[in-house]
């Protein structure tokens, strides 16, 4: 059994869908972030960057304690190779699912979020902030598109593999952030067969958002304010 310690975003969402892809038995431990649950002791033991999501494997593969694993890039890999699926075990093919996987993880969902927070949640709208993070979006987006073009198939080639787990829910914040998949064709079609997966439907069900409302103390626990006074 895995503990999925999570809250339904995009980062959430990587995990809930390798987990339901690998048909793995898991138990779903909310984390509701704009109370500020990500920054109680008990979490932090097992995710010191206080960000969800996070698991503990109770079954790990040497046999021994419960193991936790943090960070989508980790725990995706992790999973991956706990069960030898959706990351190739020769040179080549690993090499490639891992550096599209670096590259969600250090362009594609950095630049994305950030582009979201000063277009959607900042109480204070920055034209400069707004139009730098907008534009690498969209030179983001132009790089996924060429790889899938050429491909024709998923992200890191002819196969589904982790790489279009990590990208996948980053791409279905496009509509709210203001994108059309309709400028980028090799992102609207592989976005259309992922999004159609009966196992990506189910992680995508997992605990949706409950409309809490987003107030001054969630926007603390869910921009940084909290963290800081954490460290005070």
């Amino acid at each position: 059994m895995i503990d999925l310690h999570y809250a339904p975003t995009p980062n959430g969402w990587k995990i809930s869908i390798m987990l339901e892809e690998l048909r793995l038995p898991y138990n779903v431990i909310p984390v509701n972030i704009r109370a500020g649950e990500q920054f109680k002791p008990e979490f932090l033991a097992i995710s010191p960057n206080n960000r969800i999501p996070a698991i503990v494997d109770r079954e790990p593969a040497d046999g021994g304690e419960p193991f936790s694993v943090f960070e989508t890039g980790a725990i995706l890999i992790y999973l991956a190779e706990k069960t030898g699926r959706f990351l190739p075990g020769d040179m080549r093919g690993r090499s490639k699912v891992i550096q599209w996987m670096m590259w969600q993880m250090s362009g594609l969902g950095p630049m994305l979020g950030q582009h979201g927070h000063f277009a959607l949640y900042a109480a204070e709208k920055i034209p400069y902030a707004i139009t730098r993070y907008r534009d690498e979006a969209a030179r983001l987006y132009g790089v996924l598109d060429r790889q899938l073009q050429k491909t024709g198939a998923y992200v890191a080639g002819d196969e589904y593999s982790i790489a279009d787990i990590a990208c996948f829910p980053w791409t279905m914040t496009h509509k709210a952030q203001g994108f059309t998949l309709d400028d980028y064709p090799g992102v609207k079609r592989w976005y259309a067969t992922v999004r159609a997966r009966p196992q990506v439907q189910a992680g995508l069900a997992i605990g949706k958002f409950v409309k809490e409302p987003f107030d001054e103390e969630a926007r603390k626990n869910m921009f940084g304010q909290a963290a800081k006074e954490l460290r005070s």
